[in-house]
């Protein structure tokens, strides 16, 4: 690739006014070793933050002539922030990336190379995560390896949300508008050539997380059963296999009924611990059932994937005349 690129950065943003200051301006020294070869734009995607980091982000989009702001109308969630990005960015590549500094920007060099290369997705592997609990480490260890077992694409293993895209790639997802967005797995499902590259995830530069457990554990089941079926198939399994044991049970009972006549019915504890058992199987399976169900009643409502408040920054792209501030915009 020798003509001048375009590299479009989308940041999704939540509340990080102690991080968007030293996040811009280490983005901006990897971006301008970039120049001249690759111009950039920046798309933060502000999801309801309840600090001042609008703000701060509108008057970056004063003072940086390469920053763009979407502001939702409300907390719509990590993922639609992304496909907000992906949709309002313009770049020959998107590069996805969060704003809290633990994905390093000096890392984007590498990806652009292995673009160039031929690859037309470039994803982070977390070869190290620095300053996360015990708790989190296990928990998305356990986690990655298990929707890959479960997954009917093949998925990654410690492969998160930053990445590069084709525009290419980018243009297929935008296509794709299901409510329940895992794009991990979109990017998967989507295929083109994938390259994983290896990187050490760094600490927060500030703040808290705003990924709790509750969240973790959303994303992981809007993974899961994303990619899957499974889960309905195993709870058929279960059903299967219980109603089996349950017949070799009827058949022992009966046949010592009919050899010990005599015999003083026992078993009481057994028999409700069996009843429990077969109780909680059952409520397990409607639920896993419910789940896929709940999943399909909002995709037939086709309600938008989010609302736009304002834009800024936007209006100096000669192919996005609509001035900064505008209203309510839904896609």
């Amino acid at each position: 690739m020798s003509k001048k690129i375009l590299l479009s950065i989308v940041v999704p943003i939540y509340s990080e006014e102690e991080v968007i200051p030293e996040f811009h301006a280490r983005a901006k020294n990897v971006l301008s070793g970039l120049e001249p070869r690759c111009d950039h734009e920046i798309i933060f995607v502000d999801d309801g933050s309840q600090d001042r980091s609008l703000d701060l982000l509108k008057q970056l989009s004063l003072t940086d002539q390469k920053v763009k702001v979407i502001r939702f109308s409300r907390n719509f969630g990590h993922q639609f922030a992304i496909t907000a990005g992906m949709d309002h960015a313009r770049g020959n590549a998107v590069i996805t990336i969060d704003g809290d500094l633990q994905d390093p920007p000096e890392v984007i060099p590498e990806m652009v190379k292995k673009w160039d290369e031929g690859y037309q997705v470039v994803y982070g592997m977390r070869e190290k995560r620095k300053g996360e609990n015990p708790f989190k480490l296990l928990t998305a260890k356990i986690f990655y390896r298990l929707i890959k077992i479960l997954s009917d694409t093949d998925l990654p293993l410690d492969a998160g949300d930053f990445r590069l895209l084709d525009r290419k790639v980018v243009d297929a997802l935008k296509s794709i508008r299901e409510e329940n967005r895992y794009i991990r797995g979109l990017v998967s499902w989507a295929g083109f050539s994938q390259y994983g590259l290896l990187y050490r995830r760094d600490f927060r530069y500030a703040g808290k997380t705003k990924f709790t457990f509750k969240k973790m554990l959303r994303f992981a089941v809007d993974g899961i059963l994303s990619f899957s079926d499974k889960p309905l198939k195993i709870s058929a399994f279960l059903g299967f296999l219980i109603t089996f044991i349950s017949f070799l049970i009827a058949l022992w009972i009966m046949i010592n009924k009919i050899r010990f006549p005599q015999m003083v019915v026992s078993g009481w504890a057994s028999l409700i611990l069996m009843v429990l058992f077969m109780g909680g199987i059952q409520l397990l399976s409607l639920g896993i059932l419910g789940l896929y169900l709940g999943r399909q009643y909002r995709e037939v409502k086709k309600r938008p994937l989010y609302i736009v408040s304002d834009k800024f920054g936007f209006a100096r792209d000669s192919c996005d005349p609509k001035s900064d501030g505008e209203r309510s915009r839904i896609s």
